[in-house]
């Protein structure tokens, strides 16, 4: 004879759930993620938000001091770089990373004269590397991602002229 629930372990489940969702939106706070998504035990939870563009920086955001062409990234700035005829958007949210590997040579560096075609970073999307090529011929003035960053579609990655 199959036992039924009772009230006890029904109300012990639904906040298990409460509980799991709670602790994925502070996830997607945490890491700037815009979309979780786990299926445990036949239950599957999905955890989103809408970011923008200009919000795609975390409030927290301090550009590494290596990096002086990126110290004047601000939301602000983004929207500024996304008019830029040269820039690079990204094509599509996921990590961005400037070399094929950690400890690796990145695929370019501000002043680095690339062609049409040519590797200027590599963004992991669903456990893909995915080689984002050059769209213009020039020269790099301005690389706007840090290494290992998250990046949304569309977020300006690099500045060609």
């Amino acid at each position: 004879m199959a036992r039924q629930p009772d009230d006890k372990t029904a109300a012990q489940s639904k906040s298990d759930d409460s509980a799991l969702i709670r602790e994925l939106a502070l996830l997607l706070d945490e890491t700037y993620l815009t979309e979780i998504e786990i299926e445990r035990a036949g239950l599957r939870v999905r955890v989103a938000r809408n970011v923008s563009i200009a919000a795609s920086l975390p409030p927290s955001y301090q550009p590494a001091a290596a990096a002086p062409a990126a110290a004047a990234v601000t939301p602000a700035a983004v929207a500024d770089f996304a008019k830029h005829p040269g820039v690079v958007p990204s094509p599509m949210v996921g990590t961005a990373y400037w070399a094929s590997e950690p400890g690796a040579k990145p695929f370019i560096e501000v002043g680095t004269k690339v062609t049409i075609g040519q590797t200027l970073l590599i963004i992991e999307a669903m456990k893909t590397m995915n080689q984002i090529p050059s769209t213009r011929a020039g020269t790099v003035t301005q690389i706007l991602v840090e290494d290992g960053q998250p990046v949304e579609f569309g977020e300006p990655l690099v500045i060609i002229e």
